[in-house]
């Protein structure tokens, strides 16, 4: 990788989807298996490279900061115990990166969050992560996603083939034709289409890697779907610049975790957890023995 880059992860929304969890607790910290959401997310960026990472944050997020800095009592309390396995994974949060923080204001979309990060960016290229999407380590998205974009400058997203019944929950892609390291040139972009108008069933997934240029396009684009400024949009006038680089699309056939609603949250805390090697021989025969009971 020959440039070093920045990561923006907003996390500013309202959670409004596990009420009454999220009245006091932002959702990007509700625990998936033993670890935050949004843990993930810092060590998948830490991973590819990434160790300058920016939250957009909004009101009663303070848990978020609180979890990437140290806490001396605690690790205290664990050396003086003797207990060094917690205290690694007490202290493995916060070293992971170098972890900033800026108030989205009031929430007006993903777009809008994504703006907020105009400062920390300055002229580099950065990566905008998701922290609903989970993205299993052991197949890695976003180093693809970066030599799709030092290759052709271009913007990319991340794009994932999901049932036409459930394209209205994302934006899908319209594509013209297959580069030679896989990845598609994106030629329109639908924000939550209905199952009739969706133009493909390739959807875009919480990963993207965007250029500055995409902050001057947020600064024009009005109020969309929601009535909220949607990244999707601005995405889509990229697309259609036939002056610019475009957009491009990483098709992702890897293993990811939705956490952006209730039953998918609890399916990314089972599929998560039978595979781990200190809960999974409990887990799994006691998961059979409950679902023949169903």
């Amino acid at each position: 990788m020959s440039v070093r880059y920045k990561a923006v992860i907003p996390a500013a929304g309202l959670g409004t989807r596990f009420l009454p969890a999220t009245k006091a607790m932002p959702k990007e910290m509700l625990p998936v298996v033993d670890k935050p959401a949004i843990q993930y997310v810092v060590e998948e960026a830490v991973a590819a490279g990434i160790r300058d990472v920016l939250m957009i944050v909004g009101r009663n997020k303070n848990n978020i900061a609180n979890h990437f800095d140290s806490v001396p009592e605690l690790e205290t309390a664990l050396t003086t115990k003797g207990d060094h396995a917690k205290l690694g994974t007490v202290a493995h949060s916060s070293k992971l990166a170098d972890i900033h923080l800026v108030r989205q204001g009031e929430p007006r979309g993903l777009g809008h969050a994504v703006h907020r990060a105009k400062s920390f960016v300055g002229d580099h290229s950065f990566v905008v992560m998701l922290g609903d999407d989970l993205i299993d380590e052991r197949d890695p998205l976003v180093p693809t996603m970066l030599a799709v974009h030092e290759r052709t400058g271009a913007a990319v997203v991340a794009l994932m083939e999901v049932d036409p019944e459930h394209v209205h929950m994302y934006g899908v892609a319209t594509i013209a034709g297959q580069e030679d390291d896989g990845s598609v040139r994106i030629v329109d972009l639908v924000e939550k289409p209905a199952r009739e108008d969706a133009p493909s069933n390739l959807a875009v997934i919480g990963r993207y890697v965007l250029s500055p240029t995409v902050f001057e396009v947020l600064e024009r684009t009005q109020p969309g779907k929601g009535n909220e400024i949607q990244l999707t949009d601005a995405l889509r006038e990229l697309a259609r610049d036939p002056e610019g680089p475009g957009v491009y699309g990483v098709v992702f056939s890897g293993r990811r975790y939705d956490t952006g609603d209730r039953v998918d949250y609890i399916k990314a805390i089972l599929q998560l957890g039978v595979e781990r090697e200190d809960l999974g021989p409990d887990l799994r025969p006691w998961l059979k023995e409950f679902a023949a009971t169903l």
